[in-house]
């Protein structure tokens, strides 16, 4: 009698236990830009300046860019951006990767490179058969 209550106990902590599988979409890492995602300023002024009192206003300002992905699937052309601003994976273009929505974040895998997941930010979202993806193909050919 014992033995069938601690075999339904481990079956049932089993199946409790059990994950879902991750489900994942695939899609084309069609190209690859650098878009503006903020500016970088370092001041002029050092410990040394302020206390002998010179006045060094100067700034050096540049821009940050960031690459940004463009990820075509069959009903939908995404455009993504890394979650992690300050090391970025680059991905290989033209490379079949697959995907996941969690939340408010695109979990991305590319199997050529190093199977890893990393966290992407959605830009935009635009339907594969829309008049905007005509005209922008229309512009890259140009």
């Amino acid at each position: 009698m014992r033995l069938k209550y601690l075999f339904a106990t481990v079956l049932l902590a089993a199946v409790a236990l059990a994950k879902e599988p991750r489900h994942y979409q695939s899609g084309k890492l069609l190209k690859m830009e650098s878009a503006m995602c903020g500016t970088d300023e370092k001041n002029g002024k050092s410990l040394a300046g302020e206390m002998i009192g010179t006045d060094s206003s100067h700034k050096k300002m540049h821009d940050l860019l960031c690459p940004e992905y463009v990820l075509q699937t069959d009903k939908l052309i995404y455009t993504i951006r890394p979650k992690d601003e300050k090391h970025p994976a680059l991905l290989p273009v033209g490379e079949k990767a697959q995907f996941r929505l969690d939340k408010d974040k695109m979990l991305l895998r590319v199997e050529d490179l190093d199977d890893k997941e990393r966290e992407y930010i959605v830009v935009s979202m635009v339907p594969r058969d829309s008049d905007d993806t005509t005209v922008s193909a229309a512009k890259a050919v140009k």
